[in-house]
């Protein structure tokens, strides 16, 4: 067994423990391989060993691997989960799957327009900046529902859900605090937009937190592919 293989197998060894805890199905929670900075081969390693979620942050970069691994690598699912600028929605609109970080209607509507008909829409996730730092991308929760009323009204793009990136703090009760927020916004989103079924929040440090608050999908990198070089 490769070594990504074996970090695979522990990730949803954790998962599996997180769920039962939480009282939950394993099943119902996704693991999203974050493979940003990780060549090609990498993402095959992990594809082999059952893996077929990746998420990327860097457009051109994931592009990149996206035309590299459309043979050998016929069924990933490729997810954005970096910010995205207006001159890099076309590519985007032409080779994702899902978009987790979009934050304003200007951005969806981009992906809307250049979203071949002939494609299944794209999946999109609004994100949110559940913990108000400036330096984060995400709109703010009382705003959510205004862009996801926007958003559901664009023929190419399909509302999955939410994403977050809470605060990088060791205050467990603060970091709980915000994802409970992600999952009561979602709760009561979903009511109107019963099509959201993505709350994506959790990485490689906190995936058991977000499990227990309800996440259905966490994003974990340095877990399965090791830590990044400088």
């Amino acid at each position: 067994m490769s070594t990504i293989a074996q970090h695979l197998q522990n990730v949803h060894i954790r998962i599996d423990n997180a769920a039962g805890k939480a009282g939950r199905a394993s099943r119902d929670i996704a693991l999203l391989a974050v493979s940003k900075t990780r060549p090609a081969k990498d993402v095959e390693a992990a594809w082999v060993a059952g893996q077929h979620s990746f998420g990327e942050n860097y457009v051109q970069e994931a592009v990149d691997k996206i035309i590299a691994l459309k043979t050998s690598c016929p069924d990933i699912v490729w997810h954005l989960i970096g910010p995205l600028q207006s001159n890099k929605t076309r590519l985007v609109a032409e080779h994702f799957d899902w978009v987790q970080t979009v934050d304003r209607l200007k951005i969806a509507q981009r992906l809307n327009d250049q979203r071949s008909p002939h494609m299944r829409p794209l999946n999109i996730c609004l994100q949110v900046n559940v913990s108000g730092e400036a330096s984060k991308s995400g709109i703010s929760p009382s705003e959510a529902e205004t862009l996801a009323n926007d958003v559901v009204r664009l023929p190419n793009l399909c509302l999955r859900g939410l994403m977050a990136i809470p605060e990088a703090t060791d205050n467990s009760e603060a970091l709980r605090a915000q994802l409970l927020e992600l999952q009561h916004l979602f709760d009561r989103m979903q009511k109107k937009h019963p099509q959201m079924d993505t709350l994506s929040m959790g990485m490689s440090n906190d995936l058991e937190l977000a499990v227990a608050c309800g996440s259905t999908l966490v994003r974990v990198g340095t877990a399965i592919f090791g830590s990044r070089n400088p």
